[in-house]
This record gives C-alpha cells, sequence and structure tokens, in this order.
C-alpha cells in the first residue's frame, strides 16, 4: 500500500498482456442439470422450478440471473440481480479477483455473474436508481469492454 496524501493506494499488479484476468470455475453439473430442467418447465411452472434451484444452490450466479430475468415486476428483479452480483463479488474474491482486472463474457462460467450484474443495471434504472445504473453500466465496462456487443449477439 502506498500513501498519497491523505489517500491509502493499493497497487494493482498487470500481466505483460494487461490487467489480470479472472475466470470464475464452473458449476456443480447436478446444479447445472437442475437449472436445465427447471428452464425446460412449461412456462407456467418454470419460475419456481428455477426458485427452487436458487434455493438448493444459492451460490448458482447464473440461477439468479436466470430467476431475475422471469421475474414479476421490476423490483423483484432488482432484488434478484442484486442477489447474483453480491454472491458473484464473493465468487470472484474467492477466485483471486482483487477488484480490478477482467471477468470476460467469452469464458462461459463468467456470464451469470455478468448476466446479473447487467440485469442489476438494467433493473435499477427501471426503479430510478440512476446512479447504480451507471455504477453498473461502468462496472460491465471495466470487467469486459465488449459485454454490450459480444453478449447481444
Amino acid at each position: 500500500m502506498l500513501r498519497v496524501g491523505s489517500l491509502l493506494m493499493t497497487s494493482v499488479s498487470f500481466t505483460p498482456t494487461g490487467p489480470p484476468e479472472t475466470v470464475l470455475p464452473p458449476e456443480p453439473s447436478n446444479a447445472l442439470a437442475a437449472l436445465a430442467e427447471a428452464l425446460a418447465m412449461p412456462v407456467e411452472r418454470r419460475r419456481d422450478a428455477v426458485a427452487d434451484v436458487c434455493a438448493q444452490f444459492p451460490k448458482f450466479l447464473d440461477a439468479w440471473a436466470q430467476l431475475g430475468e422471469m421475474a414479476r415486476d421490476e423490483t423483484e428483479a432488482y432484488a434478484y440481480f442484486r442477489v447474483g452480483y453480491h454472491r458473484g463479488l464473493d465468487k470472484l474474491r474467492q477466485s483471486g479477483w482483487r477488484g480490478s482486472g477482467y471477468v470476460r463474457w467469452q469464458h462461459e462460467t463468467n456470464r451469470g455473474f455478468l448476466r446479473a450484474l447487467d440485469g442489476l443495471r438494467s433493473s435499477a434504472g427501471h426503479i430510478g436508481e440512476v446512479e447504480e445504473e451507471a455504477r453498473c453500466a461502468e462496472f460491465l465496462a471495466q470487467l469486459d469492454p465488449e459485454f454490450h456487443r459480444i453478449a447481444r449477439s
């Protein structure tokens, strides 16, 4: 740590190819199978089935992102995406992320976190949390500068 005036600065190490990159580990196969089964349910039962997956595997980021996308209103979506985002920050830190560097969409295992963060961005905007919407958009751009181009295609 370095002190600059009254600020305490943390040094960030860069690799010769740029900022470090974090790739989240894969979810357990039984969690992936449970989510696939829940998503295959008829529409009228799908949301509850995905909620059951979240309850059974509360650290499963893509399940939270899927549940946010199925929410009944923007407030509910905001809550589900926020859970996925915070669980994702925990998982990133456990995977060696130190608050900087890339978390790219190209890695399948990162997509649940990025989808939760993007969902939080969108739902924050819908409920009038414009500052949070802007922070999430900036964070997405820092984690993966290509996110909006790649994730939408």
